[in-house]
């Protein structure tokens, strides 16, 4: 087993790729991104409505989600675990206080396809806060899949072999939950470690990392992403993000429609 380590806000580790790996259980949506993809600016105005949301794990401790909600903030994602070792020890705090200030909110998985199956995994998440409701207010788990902050960028498997453990998971999750989960992930990465498979888009909502003015270039088979991770350096709460939509879309992907 792996300690189930947790650090504060304040210690949280540095990118993906440093000279010592971090602890296991400390990572959370988009580590890698400013290494491997760069840093640009804010997104550009667009005629489109966007719903602003926020991401957290155990790095942002107790969360004010007064502050956050008075921002503008209307949707969250909350980290629930990591590989079949890691739970959040905040996720109580954050996904209940999301939801409790009126907020939609969802739980995120951080794959480590390295460790157990993707089965394992997606079995593990559910039991653990990774479920679903049709409440209005709860997302469908989102599988967060990308760069390894602890060894080898694609967790030594071959592009079929990664597409198989995405496979298993999203499959599970759906046999548990009734739903498609979400795929967060980089198009860089997903080109470098699944070989850029199109076969997942149909069915299975985006969320995109990119820390830039525009998503840019999305992986293949989507057409168009569902959410959109812009900053790790947002107001509040660090890494800040846009659905695709305006509020009622958002709830409409919380009740499965």
């Amino acid at each position: 087993m792996f300690p189930a380590t947790a650090l504060p806000a304040s210690a949280a580790p540095g990118p993906a790729g440093g000279s010592e790996p971090p602890p296991r259980g400390s990572a959370y949506l988009g580590m890698g991104v400013v290494r491997h993809d760069g840093q640009g600016g804010l997104p550009v105005p667009v005629r489109a409505a966007q719903t602003e949301g926020v991401d957290v794990s155990s790095h942002q401790g107790n969360v004010d989600w007064s502050a956050l909600w008075s921002s503008g903030v209307r949707w969250a994602y909350v980290k629930a675990t990591e590989g079949t070792y890691y739970k959040n020890p905040y996720f109580a705090q954050q996904y209940n206080g999301s939801y409790t200030i009126g907020m939609v909110r969802g739980a995120y998985h951080f794959a480590t396809p390295d460790t157990t199956s993707g089965a394992a995994q997606a079995d593990y998440f559910v039991n653990n806060g990774g479920g679903w409701s049709r409440d209005g207010k709860t997302l469908p788990g989102a599988l967060d899949i990308e760069w390894n902050p602890y060894g080898a960028a694609c967790y030594g498997k071959t592009t079929s072999g990664m597409v198989t453990w995405i496979r298993d998971f999203l499959a599970r999750y759906k046999a548990r939950t009734g739903r498609d989960a979400v795929i967060y992930t980089s198009t860089s990465w997903w080109k470098q470690c699944t070989g850029n498979y199109s076969g997942f888009g149909a069915n299975t909502p985006l969320w995109i990392a990119r820390y830039n003015t525009t998503p840019g270039e999305l992986p293949a088979g989507w057409n168009f992403q569902t959410m959109w991770q812009y900053t790790s350096s947002g107001p509040i709460v660090g890494d800040h993000n846009k659905f695709n939509g305006a509020y009622d879309r958002v709830v409409a992907l919380a009740n499965g429609s």
